[in-house]
């Protein structure tokens, strides 16, 4: 049996842990924040003690029940609770890495309330970590390699896929999409929209010959490259 010292060291510890990562996320305007990871790695800390002392017949001293099957539903549940902070905008996807903080959080409640101080705390400080600190590393890797391609146009079927073919002609390739819908301010035309693209472009890439050919998409009245903005037959190479 686990002494009543113990269990409310285990509660505290996954509470603080919990806490740690959750106001990195809430810092980010997440959707799952400080209060939601902290319920997540307390409440899996729980399990896991539930599992340990709450399956034990006092007087044989004998396990009545396999107590792992407990804490193995917080792994596979916790995913409804993920899936909630995933949003689907347009084309664009967000929140899968507060989905897997989440997880990784039930993952270091479930060590810490089983006693396994040195993998929970561990895990905590690399989940922390990449949180923290692979994000700026990783918009420095790529912030050579991709440059983003933002196009104001009518909202009309079948642009996206002429301008998809126009890259492909150019041998732009893309990493990512995200539409934006809306009215742009000082026009006076509706059903506008904003699709910013990530691209990755050739060394042979001809950008006077790209936009030439973007302009004669019908619809498209604005273009901006590598953050300015491009007008027909007066691009610069930068």
């Amino acid at each position: 049996m686990i002494s009543h010292k113990e269990i409310i060291i285990r509660l505290i510890l996954s509470a603080i842990t919990g806490g740690l990562i959750g106001v990195e996320r809430e810092v980010n305007n997440r959707p799952a924040g400080l209060r939601t990871h902290i319920l997540v790695s307390v409440g899996s800390a729980l399990m896991m003690l539930v599992s340990i002392d709450g399956f034990y017949d006092v007087e044989t001293g004998l396990r009545t029940a396999d107590s792992a099957r407990l804490a193995a539903q917080v792994v596979s549940g916790i995913g409804f609770l993920g899936a909630g902070t995933i949003i689907k905008t347009g084309s664009n996807i967000k929140g899968l890495t507060t989905a897997a903080s989440l997880w990784a959080c039930a993952c270091v409640g479930l060590a810490i309330g089983n006693g396994y101080y040195l993998g929970g705390l561990l895990t905590s400080v690399i989940i922390l970590f990449t949180l923290m600190s692979l994000r700026s590393i990783e918009k420095r890797i790529f912030k050579g390699k991709y440059k983003k391609l933002e196009i104001i146009s009518i909202n009309r079927p079948g642009l996206i896929g002429e301008i998809g073919m126009l890259l492909g002609k150019h041998d732009i390739i893309i990493k990512d999409i995200n539409i934006v819908d809306g009215e742009i301010e000082d026009r006076e035309e509706h059903g506008t929209m904003e699709i910013h693209f990530m691209v990755k472009v050739r060394k042979n890439f001809n950008p006077n010959n790209f936009f030439r050919e973007i302009y004669k998409i019908e619809g498209i009245f604005e273009a901006l490259f590598y953050g300015r903005k491009i007008h027909d037959n007066n691009f610069q190479v930068l």
